[in-house]
């Protein structure tokens, strides 16, 4: 079966000779290589066409996102199958193999790998997840070590991460693709979401490890005590541009208690880390959306089989170790778990 890989790149110089390299070695019937560049000033756009004559680069001349990247990837593709990458990942040959095999066996729509650190290639990084009630992601297996790492074979999960994903490109675009209005951080779940309260399978293959290099910088974070601004203005967008639009009205209902503490604790968590300006600029910025919003709301919730207390969970919270470092982060991190799931448990089965 022939599949169109896409490449979704922002001043990845550093990363592409890795992801491409490995591409090279993908086994399977690949129709194309394309890669999307969003505006790139590090030379990559240079070193594709010089090095990487096989691949199809389109450069784009502003940056939308890599939502808006792996949409025209999937716009421009004349495959069925698409499996989208970003530019950090680097691809065991037998990745689309077995991606395609778990794909025709079980139905699902997206289907993604497990993923690794690359610098600590024993540890899970990404392995797919659930959803949050408080509007976020459960991920499984988060820095796990790789021998302790629940799940073998295919595990079906309700949310995948787009680092690497086998998209079954029809589908995807019949329900709009990638929400480009949120520009990078939640939109993978928000078209996870999508997909499974409209009843389609998302799909883990637990067997395919990919490594995950460094990630976006001035978004990503991993270790450290610098917390990165945008990711907090990001965070604090977002998340409400998911929950009001993906979320039933009842279930929004019967949240509000946790969405209120949550909210408390990622203020708190702005404010400890002196960004308190780009978490109340991120509340701004949803509203500013909402008309948007309300049009897309009506349009998701149309597409509706599955209810929400199918699909929420209260946890545990996905946090990364350094951001929840220390006593008192720890114990902060422990009473906000066991007060979500007390109250999701008590009311989920009304959502």
């Amino acid at each position: 079966m022939s599949v169109t890989v896409v490449v979704c790149n922002y001043n990845g110089k550093q990363h592409l000779p890795h992801c491409l390299g490995a591409l090279r070695e993908l086994k399977g019937d690949i129709a194309e290589v394309l890669v999307v560049d969003n505006a790139s000033t590090d030379g990559s756009c240079a070193l594709i066409e010089e090095s990487y004559p096989e691949v199809r680069l389109i450069a784009r001349e502003d940056n939308p996102g890599p939502p808006r990247a792996r949409n025209l990837g999937l716009e421009e593709a004349r495959t069925r199958w698409v499996l989208a990458i970003d530019n950090d990942a680097i691809l065991p040959p037998d990745t689309l193999l077995e991606l395609l095999a778990a794909a025709e066996q079980t139905g699902a729509v997206l289907v993604q790998p497990r993923s690794v650190f690359a610098d600590d290639t024993s540890r899970v990084h990404y392995d797919g997840g659930w959803f949050h009630f408080a509007g976020l992601i459960s991920l499984r297996n988060f820095y796990v070590p790789l021998r302790e790492a629940e799940g073998q074979g295919r595990v079906e999960v309700d949310c995948a991460i787009s680092m690497c994903l086998l998209m079954n490109r029809e589908r995807v675009l019949e329900f709009g693709g990638y929400d480009e209005g949120y520009f990078i951080l939640f939109e993978d779940l928000d078209l996870s979401y999508r997909l499974r309260m409209a009843g389609e399978r998302i799909v883990s293959v637990e067997n395919v490890v990919v490594e995950h290099r460094a990630g976006t910088p001035g978004v990503s974070f991993r270790e450290g005590a610098h917390y990165p601004s945008s990711r907090v203005f990001l965070h604090s967008r977002n998340r409400w541009q998911l929950l009001f639009k993906c979320w039933s009205a009842r279930a929004l209902i019967l949240a509000s208690p946790g969405l209120v503490v949550y909210e408390a604790a990622s203020l708190a968590f702005a404010i400890r880390h002196g960004h308190l300006g780009p978490w109340l600029r991120g509340k701004w910025a949803f509203l500013e959306r909402l008309p948007a919003l309300f049009r897309a709301r009506h349009a998701v919730q149309r597409t509706r089989c599955l209810r929400d207390r199918e699909l929420l969970v209260a946890g545990p919270l996905t946090v990364t170790p350094d951001a929840a470092a220390g006593g008192t982060g720890q114990r902060a991190l422990a009473w906000l778990n066991s007060s979500l799931t007390c109250w999701w448990k008590l009311v989920s089965r009304f959502a």
